[in-house]
């Protein structure tokens, strides 16, 4: 029998225990950067563009300070909250993650040791062959894209300093609670809700966190309500491809493993995001007689979204399935009971994240009730016998379980994103003032996306007419694309 190699050996330095798994642990870096790159900058980029151009820099800005702001909460108190020791059945002791002796041991989910009705051990506790500091990191950019996604629907006109005050605050008391209660061992996990990357954790929070801050915050200007172009659509499809490229970390990382549930999960993910982008712009050729560019990116999300509680769970065929329920469901509910609804009409969800991330997440988490396959749940979770509804025995239990845990996520986010927005709003008012509002981001930040004019002065029409230029030019506009 040959020697193992060198390189695949433990303890050929002092870097290298005898659990690292370097296969694991590059995989596993590499996919925590892949979901930080898909907000910083994919959303960054994103958000700057499909607004309009009067709120591109402070759409950028308030992702890019969710993501350093995240980051610091979550090493000092945030991580532990999250996956730590068990202090209530949703909620972990909070503590920091910062000393070496906790970075460089094995990485451990202390509360996720899985246990038979009559209390014997079914599934030992979740440990990585990798560092604590590369589990650290990747559930890190997790938590920080889950705030910028909140931040979609109160874009054109929250008040910045109150969104400095309110990402600490609903990451603490709102995010903490949901990653516990099903990843980090808490009661939703031990009862065995399915969440394989975020659909609930992530997105169905976001989307009900965000809506229920819209309303509180109030609505845009009315102009701004009224017509909303995107400054750029080609950099929006730019942050949109880094949102689906990225995607390939996101829920090809969850298996804490680059294994084969890993690569099946990445697979997925792409049949049911291309699968629902074809059918969101189907529906929109059928019914508006053109495609979106925008809608098309909504119906990517959508599916990206949906497949996300179980993308290493189902067959290929159940995520085309997911994805023409992701590409029609939540664009019914976009382009129809929205307009029908008196509350979705009353509440400004600036870039309809409720459709796109709470009503596709629900969605998610429901079908893979339905579409769990036995074999590959074995791969995956810790409860033994774990199926969907689609293939009977226990799988009927299972979709109920699955409504339930979509329940309680909802209520949570509703309540605590309640109590934090009229907690800040007791200080520091949650929407701008109506000059900010009328003037946008150079009110706001004093600085403004696009220096056309000159050397990088603002346009003033005495001075530059039509032209950034000081030469002579006839002022009549000409060409198809002058908008007057």
């Amino acid at each position: 029998m040959s020697a193992l190699p060198i390189a695949y050996q433990g303890n050929t330095s002092a870097a290298v225990a005898d659990w690292l798994n370097k296969g694991d642990n590059a995989w596993q870096m590499v996919s925590a950067t892949l979901v930080g790159l898909q907000s910083m900058p994919g959303l960054i980029i994103l958000y700057g563009s499909i607004v309009k151009k009067k709120w591109a820099v402070n759409s950028a800005f308030m992702a890019l300070y969710a993501f350093a702001a995240v980051w610091l909460c979550w090493v000092i108190w945030a991580y532990n909250m999250s996956f730590g020791d068990k202090l209530l059945p949703f909620w972990g002791k909070a503590k920091p993650a910062l000393g070496q002796k906790f970075l460089i041991k094995q990485a451990e989910l202390p509360a996720t040791t899985h246990h038979y009705s009559n209390g014997t051990v079914e599934t030992e506790m979740i440990q990585p062959y990798y560092p604590m500091a590369s589990m650290v990191y990747f559930q890190c950019v997790f938590a920080a894209i889950t705030l910028i996604l909140l931040a979609g629907s109160l874009l054109g006109r929250m008040n910045i300093k109150a969104w400095m005050v309110f990402v600490p605050l609903w990451l603490t008391f709102s995010y903490t609670i949901g990653a516990f209660s099903i990843w980090g061992g808490g009661f939703l996990f031990q009862w065995g809700v399915i969440d394989y990357s975020g659909g609930y954790v992530i997105h169905l929070s976001s989307g009900i966190g965000g809506f229920t801050a819209a309303y509180w915050v109030g609505p845009r200007s009315t102009k701004d309500r009224e017509r909303f172009p995107p400054n750029n659509v080609l950099l929006m499809l730019t942050g949109a491809g880094l949102l689906w490229m990225g995607w390939a970390g996101f829920n090809g990382g969850d298996p804490y493993a680059a294994n084969i549930d890993s690569s099946l999960a990445v697979l997925n993910t792409n049949i049911c995001a291309a699968t629902s982008l074809l059918v969101w712009t189907c529906l929109d050729v059928i019914f508006f007689k053109k495609p979106s560019v925008i809608g098309a990116v909504q119906g990517m999300m959508t599916g990206l979204v949906c497949i996300t509680p179980g993308a290493g769970l189902v067959q290929g065929w159940a995520a085309i399935a997911m994805g023409v329920l992701s590409g029609s469901i939540p664009w019914f509910t976009m382009m129809v009971v929205h307009k029908r609804s008196h509350l979705l009409q009353k509440v400004d969800d600036t870039l309809g994240v409720f459709h796109t991330h709470a009503v596709a997440g629900f969605l998610g988490g429901a079908t893979t009730g339905l579409f769990a396959e036995p074999t590959l749940c074995s791969l995956f979770l810790p409860v033994t016998n774990s199926r969907g509804a689609f293939y009977r025995g226990s799988g009927g239990v299972q979709f109920l379980k699955q409504i339930v845990g979509a329940l309680f996520i909802i209520g949570w986010n509703v309540v605590a994103t309640t109590i934090i927005c009229l907690v800040i709003r007791v200080v520091i008012p949650l929407r701008m003032d109506e000059e900010m509002l009328t003037i946008g981001d150079d009110a706001v930040h004093g600085e403004e996306a696009y220096a056309l004019w000159g050397d990088g002065e603002k346009y003033d029409s005495t001075k530059h007419g039509w032209f950034s230029d000081e030469t002579q030019h006839n002022k009549i506009p000409s060409g198809v694309t002058q908008n007057v």
